[in-house]
């Protein structure tokens, strides 16, 4: 475990970069937000951290009340890390954070990696914008599948590939319109309405998302 460092200052802001400001530390906390992860799924989707980093990143995290490491009981017997109440309120900070990022991104560098989770927090603070009320919702994208609960105080708040159950309503979009959504130049309504985003199921989400 690394030795904590500080700005020293009495700043609230100071504050929080001592506890979240090293490198790599909220995007575990991105990827933990899809509940709880073993070290191996992390290090998968987390390109370019090393494994001794990961491991100190993650001593540190809970070291400072943002994450807890448990055993699952057989036959998984393997470690998983999860965060903790005070790690999940990081969620809109990352939305935030995510937002004003979204100028910076351009067009994909070819050395750039790529996970279709990593469009589901920017989607999910856009659903809830529009008011089309809670459920599970799972997302089709070129790059794969994610789903996300809308709505959810608890548990987590997306999930890598399709839905664990039948979710409430399927989207169905292009990369290109996931990007324009999160970055709030273009609503879920008009998307659907435009018949760039297409909306299936039954469930009152889906149809909550047609009529708009």
């Amino acid at each position: 475990m690394s030795p904590r460092r500080s700005y020293d200052q009495y700043c609230s802001a100071a504050r929080a970069l001592d506890v979240v400001g090293d490198r790599w530390t909220l995007l575990i906390v991105r990827e933990l937000l899809a509940g709880p992860r073993r070290y191996t799924d992390l290090h998968a989707d987390l390109p370019g951290v090393s494994t001794d980093v990961l491991a100190s990143r993650l001593k540190d995290m809970e070291r400072d009340g943002l994450t807890t490491r448990r055993r699952l009981p057989p036959p998984g017997a393997a470690y998983v890390y999860e965060l903790t109440g005070r790690g999940r309120e990081l969620l809109p900070v990352l939305q935030a954070l995510g937002q004003w990022g979204q100028a910076e991104l351009g067009e994909r560098r070819p050395t750039d990696a790529v996970r279709a989770h990593w469009f589901a927090l920017p989607l999910l603070r856009s659903l809830r914008e529009a008011g089309a009320g809670e459920g599970l919702v799972e997302v089709r994208l070129e790059e794969g599948d994610f789903h996300l609960y809308v709505g959810s105080e608890e548990g987590p708040v997306y999930g890598d590939g399709p839905a664990p159950v039948e979710p409430d309503a399927r989207l169905v979009m292009d990369t290109g319109t996931c990007l324009e959504v999160g970055r709030g130049e273009l609503s879920v309504a008009d998307a659907v309405r435009a018949g760039r985003i297409g909306v299936t199921g039954d469930g009152t989400l889906a149809k909550a998302l047609r009529e708009s």
